[in-house]
């Protein structure tokens, strides 16, 4: 089909008021707004303000009450536990009413705050939709965080109620969460009122008196008596949630969401980005912690009356490299949204894709990858395998929703390997050098978006405006500022190539590390890589090459290295000065995937470092540590 990608985004550039109010019609109301956009208000202005609604209501309700309360809204499946569960619309509404009436209890009202610490299990995701219900603030903090961390987070949202688990899982072992809350509850000032805990199988917990309560006991007594609670309206502007993203400064940045704006712009996105109808089965394959999560497993497939899948399992070891085939075929799921690394761990332990065979994917459609730049390779390997389209796309926590990709609802364009597609309706991006200055097609620069973002944006910080504005709007006035480094071509396709902060100085050329790993990711013997910037005496930085290779490759790494060094030099250049290669059994991540790029580098560098608290495994720190000193010596 021919995209209708040009048509759709002129229409926006041209109206952009006219465009999101056509888009709002999508959203169930209670009253509507005064004006689409105000400039003059907030920081940069507001969307939709004076209107009221209620997201738990579009995500919900409107669905029991439109003919869908007899479909399938959540499916919840854990290969680590063995379970299975999946509940219609009606049983999410009863699920979510027992628990807001229970809240309600504790009297949590409009306004106040919920930190939500738990699992992937489905009473997380009724958590966030029961806050959303009585217009309460959630807050998710990534289950298993370190206390002291989840004590800054509490501190900074001072929450009324903790909505929390026993223990949560990973293979192999129980991560155990109360001693964690305990111990961030007596490290923080704001205490909470009331701490709601739920009590898995795989490991039970003590509960403090007076401040804990049995999660099942009182929200199953609320579904019993079948206690209804009323969505309350709430103004457009109001905070949905706040999450919480790691500041240079070691103080997390509360992002802030609000209601109306974000439930325009992730309902539109379902099919003008995804392409998914409503009724069909979505699956982000992420954890309700990070903002994917937020996005697209609960609010974006539920907003658009779809069925979600919660997956508590990893891509490789619950049980092996081919339990994402058997969850899209079992669950019909239309499309998946997941990291690179998660392909690219599955294709290093089976490269051949042999686990594939016995599952039926023939109502599988598109492939969504986000998180990481996805490089050519990985994503090619996944076209290969899966015979479907692999659509990259680039947006951050604080966007919500994709700034960049190609639209598959609009109709595809063209493919180009190593970019994350063209910007979409409501996102203005442009590349200036750091004077703040344009910068012509092709040359890589500072990417920001021109002021003011679409629905769905970060209004502000967490009560610190200030910050706000030094974080996001200072150094480039009249735009936000989105920390990478990247380029735009002729035909206004972007190419996202770093931060910022991994644009390296070798020998006063401007070098991007990303466009370095993408030449060493095509080699065949490559699983996955990372190249970061190391100290050099004579020439600032040079970058440094940090490659896992695949389990069925036998290849000599001199050899392997002096092919990847023949192969940077060939395609960016001598000035790339890239000369060094080691190679280790993994590279360090965060649990969304993100690999940690800073502290491998402070590592390089013997610069003092502290453990990050989003790290996935501590011991992988060492590795790394010691493959350096071996290639040094």
């Amino acid at each position: 089909m021919t995209s209708r990608y040009h048509e759709v985004y002129s229409g926006w550039q041209q109206d952009p008021e006219g465009f999101w109010a056509k888009a709002a019609a999508e959203i169930d109301w209670f009253s509507p707004w005064e004006k689409v956009f105000d400039a003059k208000a907030g920081v940069y202005g507001r969307w939709f303000p004076g209107a009221t609604c209620n997201t738990c209501f579009n995500a919900v309700d409107r669905h029991v009450e439109g003919g869908r309360k007899d479909q399938p809204a959540l499916i919840h499946d854990s290969p680590i536990s063995g379970r299975k569960k999946s509940f219609t619309y009606g049983e999410l509404k009863d699920e979510v009413s027992a628990l807001a009436s229970v809240l309600k209890d504790f009297g949590v009202g409009k306004g106040d705050r919920v930190v939500i610490y738990m699992p992937m299990v489905p009473e997380a995701v009724f958590a966030m939709l029961a806050c959303a219900r009585i217009g309460a603030v959630h807050s998710v903090v990534f289950g298993g965080f370190a206390a002291r961390e989840l004590a800054a987070r509490i501190d900074d949202a001072a929450p009324k109620a903790i909505i929390s688990a026993s223990c949560g899982l990973e293979p192999g072992r129980v991560v155990a969460y109360k001693p964690l809350l305990d111990e961030a509850i007596r490290l923080c000032a704001a205490k909470p009122e009331a701490c709601l805990i739920l009590q898995r199988e795989e490991q039970r917990c003590d509960l403090a008196e007076g401040r804990d309560h049995d999660y099942a006991a009182l929200v199953g007594a609320a579904r019993s008596a079948g206690r209804a609670v009323d969505c309350e309206p709430v103004l457009a502007t109001d905070p949905l949630y706040i999450l919480y993203t790691s500041g240079t400064t070691g103080r997390p940045k509360g992002v802030v969401r609000d209601n109306g704006g974000h439930m325009v712009r992730l309902k539109w996105s379902m099919f003008n980005e995804f392409g998914i109808e409503p009724g069909e089965t979505f699956w982000a394959a992420s954890d309700v912690g990070w903002v994917v999560g937020h996005s697209y497993i609960v609010y974006a497939p539920l907003l658009h009356g779809c069925t979600t899948v919660l997956f508590e399992g990893k891509p490789v070891g619950t049980p092996d490299a081919g339990v994402f085939w058997r969850v899209i075929a079992e669950h019909n799921v239309a499309a998946l949204f997941t990291a690179p690394t998660a392909f690219r761990a599955i294709r290093t332990a089976d490269p051949d894709a042999e686990l594939l065979a016995p599952h039926d994917l023939t109502g599988f459609r598109s492939l969504f990858l986000a998180g990481e730049r996805a490089d050519p390779d990985t994503v090619k390997w996944a076209e290969k395998t899966l015979g479907v389209p692999v659509i990259d796309h680039w947006w951050q926590t604080e966007t919500g929703a994709p700034i960049s990709q190609d639209p598959v609802g609009l109709g595809m364009l063209p493919v180009k390997y190593g970019s994350p597609g063209v910007p979409m309706p409501g996102y203005d991006v442009q590349v200036l050098d750091d004077a703040g200055d344009p910068v012509p097609a092709g040359t890589l620069g500072n990417v920001v978006v021109k002021l003011p973002l679409p629905p769905g944006g970060l209004p502000t910080l967490w009560n610190d405006d200030k910050r706000f504005r030094d974080a996001y709007l200072s150094e480039f006035p009249g735009y936000y500022k989105t920390a990478d480094a990247g380029m735009l071509d002729e035909d206004g396709y972007l190419f996202i190539m770093a931060r910022t902060d991994d644009i390296i100085n070798v020998a006063g050329h401007r070098l991007s590390t990303g466009g370095m790993e993408e030449v060493v990711a095509e080699h065949p013997a490559v699983a996955e890589c990372a190249v970061i910037g190391i100290a050099d005496p004579l020439k600032g930085q040079v970058p440094c090459g940090f490659v896992v290779l695949h389990g069925k490759a036998q290849t000599d790494m001199g050899s392997v290295e002096q092919e990847l060094i023949a192969m940077v030099r060939e395609r960016i250049g001598p000035v790339a000065a890239f000369k060094k290669v080691v190679s280790v059994k993994r590279l360090p991540k965060t649990r969304s995937g993100k690999i940690l790029r800073a502290t491998m580098q402070k590592i390089a560098d013997h610069r003092e470092w502290t453990m990050p608290a989003t790290i996935d495994d501590p011991s992988i720190l060492d590795e790394i540590s010691e493959a350096l000193g071996k290639s040094d010596s």
